[in-house]
């Protein structure tokens, strides 16, 4: 076993449990542990994207009412670094069997509270039990599929995370103008009984490994859970409520970093870690977990600017802007097999440069849009990120199996859940960020331009007051409203050039990531 093979574990005492066992069924199991995969990025996109919505329906403010999507993330992210110490401990079948109950049932019940409160309470049930699915996923497929089919598996993964990202706003918007708020829950509630099912019949019983509970690292392990937990929290409301001006997010920073600090700490003079860091930071190991987070950076970051574009500058509904991003979901099914056979053959690194530079491509094509460009104008860009996002995630997932053994895998799904939400969460609060502030300067500099008195900005304000005289009281409205349409058409114009800015970074960050690739070893031989 490699040195890398070694690294985030609790030393050899993984290695009898993590034993693969390969079911009767595994198909049915991999069914199961797909559904949650999907359940998980599911219940996060389309809650964000129907939050208006939720807070109408409680009658909650816009402050208060942005905990509902914060609440739910933050349990996942608290729950995420002791998943794999779970699966192992009371085996991945038991856990996914109780995770998928209570998930149910949380989410069949938050829409009957009414209230916020009701509301949060069951955010985080379901966000503790979600938790669980993503990190346990990845364990089942490598542990229960055959070695030939082993990269379709995790191309039909990768396949199901890209679905669920890019398929919310379509189901979202269909959910609002067709049913009611109460389906934004219970379309994935649904899905929870059938998941139950399938980890029921597909998944293998193993005996609880009750010498593990005695010996626990559980400080290491409450240490990183609340630690990271507060750090993404903390990085979600960041930008409301404007980073370290406000108290309760520099709070949540200072007491997310000491917890991390303390669970370092732990790790280094535990005389039995949870994690041995001295392993850890040996081989691909380091570069992979930076890649994986840039990599989910720049997806939510052109997951956000794309919908806000459309939602800014042109009031697109949810349902149209899902149109739009249905163009990077659909291709997926012809991608994951394709993906598939290539990684048969050729080098993941060389399939994960290949598509990092095909996001990249469609980043800086994106940047050339205009205040004229509509959802179809974003056919071209997002046709080349959809092949590149499904090449860079499956290359990348299957590049990180490689490099551990498979008596470690159930710990990769942990780590990557980790790394997939911190990433996500920093693509999001930095493009949010971002966007704002640009707009800012670009809303200042072009009004500099337009200055009171020029005879440019006079004539177009006369036009446009002699266009809306007939629709207008007196002279002195349609004046008026002459120059509210000009403060919205600088606005609107300070919004594009802050979209294209944001374009051009993560194009920026893709060239980072593949400077990244290129410092990749080959794995080590199994």
């Amino acid at each position: 076993m490699s040195a890398v093979g070694r690294g985030f574990l609790p030393r050899i005492r993984f290695r009898r449990a993590a034993a693969p066992v390969i079911t009767h069924h595994p198909v049915v199991g991999i069914l199961g542990v797909l559904l949650g995969a999907i359940i998980s990025t599911l219940t996060a996109r389309i809650t964000a994207f129907g939050l208006a919505d939720i807070r109408g329906a409680i009658g909650a403010g816009f402050d208060e009412g942005s905990w509902i999507t914060t609440t739910y993330t933050v349990a996942q992210m608290l729950v995420a670094p002791a998943a794999a110490f779970l699966g192992v401990v009371f085996g991945p079948r038991r856990v996914l069997l109780v995770s998928s109950l209570t998930y149910g049932v949380a989410a069949a019940a938050l829409p009957l509270t009414g209230t916020l409160s009701g509301v949060l309470a069951c955010q985080a049930l379901a966000g503790l039990s979600s938790g669980t699915f993503v990190p346990l996923t990845i364990g089942f497929i490598v542990r229960n599929l055959p070695p030939q089919y082993l990269v379709y598996g995790i191309a039909i993964y990768a396949m199901n995370i890209e679905l669920s990202l890019n398929i919310s706003a379509s189901i979202e918007g269909w959910i609002i103008e067709t049913l009611s708020w109460h389906w934004i829950f219970w379309d994935t509630a649904l899905l929870a009984p059938l998941m139950w099912i399938c980890v029921w019949f597909g998944m293998p019983r193993e005996p609880v490994n009750r010498a593990m509970l005695k010996d626990a690292d559980w400080w290491g392990i409450l240490y990183a859970s609340i630690g990271f937990a507060l750090l993404y929290a903390a990085l979600d409301q960041g930008n409301r409520l404007d980073w370290l001006n406000s108290g309760l997010v520099t709070g949540l920073l200072l007491a997310g970093g000491l917890l991390v600090a303390a669970f370092v700490v732990q790790e280094l003079t535990c005389p039995k870690p949870w994690i041995t860091f001295g392993v850890i930071f040996r081989g691909n190991i380091p570069i992979l977990c930076l890649l994986l987070i840039v990599l989910r950076l720049v997806m939510l970051s052109t997951a956000f600017l794309i919908p806000q574009y459309l939602i800014t500058v042109h009031n697109y509904r949810a349902l149209d802007v899902g149109d739009t991003l249905l163009l990077i979901a659909l291709p997926q099914f012809l991608l994951a097999p394709l993906i598939g056979t290539l990684l048969r053959w050729v080098d993941a690194r060389v399939t994960m440069a290949i598509g990092f530079t095909a996001v990249g491509m469609a980043c800086f094509l994106a940047s050339h849009l205009t205040a004229d460009w509509i959802g179809g104008n974003f056919l071209a860009s997002q046709m080349l990120q959809a092949f590149g996002q499904s090449f860079a995630m499956t290359s990348l997932i299957f590049f990180n199996i490689k490099n551990l053994s498979p008596a470690h895998i159930l710990t990769l799904g942990a780590l990557m859940q980790t790394m997939r939400l911190l990433g996500g969460e920093l693509g999001a609060a930095f493009m949010q960020t971002f966007v704002r502030v640009r707009e800012q300067f670009h809303s200042f500099t072009l009004g500099m331009n337009v200055e009171a008195g020029d005879p440019t900005t006079l004539g177009r304000l006369a036009g446009t007051t002699a266009r809306l005289a007939a629709r207008s009281a007196d002279h002195a409205q349609a004046a008026e409203r002459a120059t509210a349409l000009l403060g919205g058409t600088v606005r609107q114009q300070a919004y594009v050039l802050a979209y294209i800015d944001g374009f051009v970074v993560i194009g920026w960050v893709i060239i980072g990531g593949l400077v990244l690739i290129a410092l990749l070893r080959p794995a080590p031989k199994a």
